[in-house]
């Protein structure tokens, strides 16, 4: 029997506040100028959000409104809660994409050269490794702990939003730790953690009694508990200071719970505030899809894609798959039907996936991958 543990945080998160509003950003640019370059921070404190960047745009954006129109959906729409959109105080400071950047970029290295001749001639945004990921342990091809988590977490929102439990506040944290027999087979859940922000007059008894109910049962299948199964909720005993009045939060701090909930490798680059010319986002959205399509084809029970480029080079320095000794053909077949089907230069990807269009922010939370709730062009499966 060996465990495995994932975490998700809720929109409410000042990490996640943060993210929401980078991507806003991004869609809102993305709207009007389809081929704009966004890389657009945010961090956020008491008080205080604190937008950065490099974007080159013809489109004009009101980026105070973005962020306080945000911070309110998100639910911080009054004083007490210690973060208020109306209130708080918005400061921004952008430029222009750096031009040593942008000549790798606007026409690639094998363009220059004329090794490509197909008007595909975008270069990579920078140099860095990415990972796509699969598995069979969930319909939707994630691994069992991340999806659970990410569930958890969408559901307390959730819950807040709709009134049902409306002493909940935007802050929240969820964990799931997952048995997994000899086989590598899902055996159970051993622990399941939440922490959620909330008034102050609430007792630790009833938040526990209404998250058992309205949260954990309407996510948690029952065959998956067990009378072993552990179960924290609020574990310091209260969590009433919460959001960026309880920690600082920053843009992309948070990219192991926007993926795979650390059951597969991390090239360590963010998605959020990025447009799709930065491959950090769109190439590992790319070997996402490659990974799913692999596993819903059948050539593997598990599936790691890493995909590596150069800044301003089109073609990817080095491709990957590790299936983990599950592959049902030959891995270096694998590669060849990969190599057939995908072309992972980013202007490629960008076509296949259609990439320039303002869809980021609803990924911004609750995870860029297995959603079930969203049509994402990453999710389709390819077939071989």
């Amino acid at each position: 029997m060996r465990l495995f543990t994932s975490e998700a945080v809720t929109e409410g998160h000042p990490d996640k506040v943060c993210d929401q509003i980078s991507d806003g950003v991004l869609d809102a640019i993305l709207k009007d100028d389809k081929m704009a370059r966004v890389a657009c921070e945010v961090a956020v404190t008491t008080g205080l959000v604190l937008v950065i960047g490099e974007i080159t745009t013809t489109a004009y954006v009101d980026i105070q409104k973005i962020a306080r129109d945000t911070i309110r959906e998100i639910g911080y729409d009054r004083a007490k809660y210690g973060f208020d959109g109306d209130n708080c105080a918005v400061l921004v400071s952008l430029d222009e994409q750096s031009p040593d950047i942008a000549m790798g970029v606007d026409k690639s290295f094998e363009a220059k050269l004329r090794l490509d001749n197909d008007g595909l001639n975008t270069g990579a945004g920078d140099q860095g490794m990415m990972f796509g990921f699969a598995c069979n342990e969930t319909d939707v091809l994630m691994p069992m702990p991340a999806y659970l988590s990410q569930k958890l977490a969408k559901e307390l929102s959730n819950v807040r939003k709709s009134g049902k439990l409306d002493y909940l506040r935007p802050d929240g944290k969820t964990q799931v730790t997952v048995k997994y027999d000899d086989a590598g087979r899902v055996a159970g859940i051993d622990t399941i953690v939440i922490s959620s922000q909330h008034c102050p007059q609430i007792s630790q008894e009833q938040i526990a009694a209404d998250l058992r109910k309205h949260v954990i049962a309407p996510i948690i299948p029952e065959e998956m508990i067990d009378e072993s199964t552990k179960i924290h909720i609020n574990p310091t005993g209260q969590f009433i200071i919460g959001g960026p009045a309880g920690d600082s939060g920053l843009t992309g701090r948070k990219i192991i719970v926007d993926t795979y909930g650390g059951y597969a490798r991390h090239g360590g680059g963010a998605f959020s505030g990025k447009d799709p010319t930065k491959v950090d986002r769109s190439a590992a959205y790319a070997a996402r899809q490659i990974a799913k399509s692999v596993i819903a084809n059948g050539l593997a029970d598990m599936c790691e894609v890493q995909v590596a480029y150069a800044i301003g080079v089109a073609h990817p320095v080095s491709i990957r798959v590790d299936t983990f000794g599950t592959e049902k053909i030959a891995v270096s077949e694998i590669e060849k039907l990969i190599k057939s089907k995908f072309d992972m230069r980013p202007d490629a990807i960008i076509e296949r996936l259609d990439l320039r269009r303002p869809i980021y922010k609803p990924v911004s939370v609750y995870g860029n991958f297995g959603r079930d709730d969203l049509d994402l062009s990453w999710e389709k499966v390819i077939e071989f």
